[in-house]
């Protein structure tokens, strides 16, 4: 038997575990999230009404442009007003049907689902379990989760469930396993490992769009802050192994794997012909990515963005804006699949094609739950950001901040903070720091701050505070991962369990950022500190 399947057995109890376990049921006697996400809708409408008619001095950055260079004040809209209710009900099925994380969770899932009904998934992890130290299993997670940021969101539907999967067919606690992996996909968002990730170019674009309001020469180079985040990921995974092991482990120990055995892994040993259907299903999974490779090599590769939509310092291939950039959900969904079939006819697990459309619906039918979820969390996002009422709170604190006339590290604090709270109430990283960008980089500039260096610091912020906020679109796919092994998973127990990850990342990158700047260590390529430079 699997040792977290067994009785639970008490961790010792400090004043750590006492806190996370208050939490945990403060947060899990809130109501079911689909409801919780009503409620805030609804509470948005009423403080949207309150507050529509109050004037505001606050300049809202969005609205300056060349026939509005001063701007206009932010005005907080109306949700209970005829017109909103009615574009409201208008545009409901659109923001659900719309909603970014949707469609990757279900195609990405429906590859995965072949993959893990046929067995190629557990037999897999069988094999890499043979031969890698148990030890080294947390932080081999916790990079994978962070290199799984050049796939854009692909690591939310992947490498978090086989989080949970790797460490209980490795006898751990599946839910020490989330964990982990969600630090490295979320907690670690703004790290990267060696290789940049799409949204490099995008923050790199809005903050050279924010400096030039106050000097139009100023030139942000994409990869301006890749030295700080490729030795930010090391940090990351330093943070997760340690948390990891020796904080939520330890306290998981009293918690009993109450989900469905039928759906665990089990630590076999790979039978004959399992081996061999294995061996099999790597190779079509290798010859289908030679393949792939090869139409990327071809002259005039249509997986490539038009010249004039590719960002300078930019790989035509890795632009925003590429088709192979857009495809890689589609990618994981026909990477899974096709080895996934193989192993099934070769196996033995799977005789006809009815087979295969059983697992596809087999991974459908566990999304249901999500699915509403992601409903009343679509429809609450899109009235908080008609309301303006996120991008009130966001101006009004950097204003705050701005005129508080602090020294430069007690400022870069101050951002780093401001970020993480913004973060909390607005989940695209892009649409936050077009927002408070237009604001923070200029004034920071007149502080003698570089835009770079600036855009560090909100990725700092930003980054810390993603795997305790709700509000985060996957946040309730990954409760649905913890149910699948702790039925009573819910907010309060994903908060707990992240809560150490965020607070001590926010500490440590801080400092680590502030290292960078005291020890004037460039950020990245093009990169400075002070403005003007030198």
């Amino acid at each position: 038997m699997n040792p977290a399947s067994q009785d639970a057995v008490q961790p010792k109890v400090t004043a750590i575990t006492r806190m996370l376990d208050a939490i945990e049921r403060v947060g899990n006697r809130l109501p079911d999230p689909a409801v919780l996400f009503l409620l805030l809708m609804l509470a948005v409408w009423v403080v949207s009404a309150l507050l529509s008619n109050v004037a505001f001095s606050e300049i809202d950055p969005r609205s300056i442009d060349a026939e509005n260079p001063g701007g206009s004040p932010l005005q907080v809209v109306n949700l209970l007003s005829g017109a909103s209710l009615a574009a409201f009900m208008a545009q409901m099925v659109p923001t659900f049907v719309n909603f970014p994380p949707l469609g990757v969770v279900l195609v990405a899932m429906l590859g995965l689902g072949v993959a893990e009904h046929t067995g190629f998934i557990s037999a897999g992890l069988r094999a890499i379990l043979s031969v890698t130290p148990k030890m080294l299993l947390t932080p081999m997670l916790v990079a994978v989760g962070i290199l799984s940021h050049v796939a854009v969101d692909a690591g939310y539907v992947l490498v978090i469930p086989l989080g949970a999967v790797i460490f209980y067919a490795a006898g751990r606690h599946p839910l020490a396993g989330i964990a982990a992996a969600f630090a490295g996909v979320s907690g670690g968002f703004s790290a990267t490992m060696f290789v940049p990730s799409s949204l490099d170019p995008l923050l790199a674009g809005l903050t050279q769009a924010s400096a030039h309001l106050v000097d139009p020469t100023v030139q942000i180079n994409p990869l301006n802050n890749y030295v700080f985040t490729t030795a930010s990921s090391f940090l990351v995974i330093a943070v997760g192994w340690f948390l990891t092991d020796r904080v939520i482990e330890p306290r998981l120990r009293g918690t009993a794997v109450d989900g469905d055995p039928a759906d665990m892994p089990v630590l076999d040993p790979l039978k004959p012909q399992e081996r061999r259907g294995l061996t099999l299903a790597m190779v079509a999974m290798v010859a289908t990515l030679a393949l792939f490779m090869l139409t990327l090599l071809i002259p005039g590769t249509p997986w490539a963005a038009p010249a004039d939509q590719v960002p300078a310092a930019t790989h035509p291939l890795l632009a925003p804006v590429a088709p192979l950039m857009r495809s890689i959900v589609a990618l994981i969904f026909i990477f899974f699949l096709v080895p996934g079939v193989v192993y099934g006819y070769v196996s033995g697990s799977v005789k006809t094609h009815r087979d295969v459309i059983a697992g596809m619906s087999k991974a459908m039918s566990g999304m249901g739950y999500y699915i509403v979820m992601a409903f009343f969390c679509a429809q609450f996002i899109y009235a908080f950001g008609q309301s303006n009422l996120g991008a009130l709170l966001a101006i009004k604190g950097a204003n705050a901040l701005q005129a508080m006339g602090l020294h430069t590290s007690i400022t870069l604090i101050g951002l780093v903070l401001l970020s993480g709270f913004v973060n909390l109430l607005i989940g695209s990283a892009s649409a936050k720091w077009a927002l408070i960008g237009a604001i923070m980089v200029p004034m920071m500039m007149q502080l003698g701050i570089s835009p770079d260096l600036t855009q560090a610091a909100y990725r700092v912020g930003d980054s810390s505070t993603n795997i305790i906020t709700p509000l985060l679109p996957y946040f309730p796919l990954i409760v649905v991962f913890c149910r699948k092994y702790v039925k009573d998973s819910g907010v309060g127990t994903l908060l707990a369990l992240m809560l150490p990850f965020s607070v001590t990342l926010l500490v440590c990158w801080t400092a680590f950022l502030l290292g960078f700047w005291a020890l004037d260590i460039p950020l990245g390529t093009g990169a400075h500190h002070a403005y003007p430079a030198g």
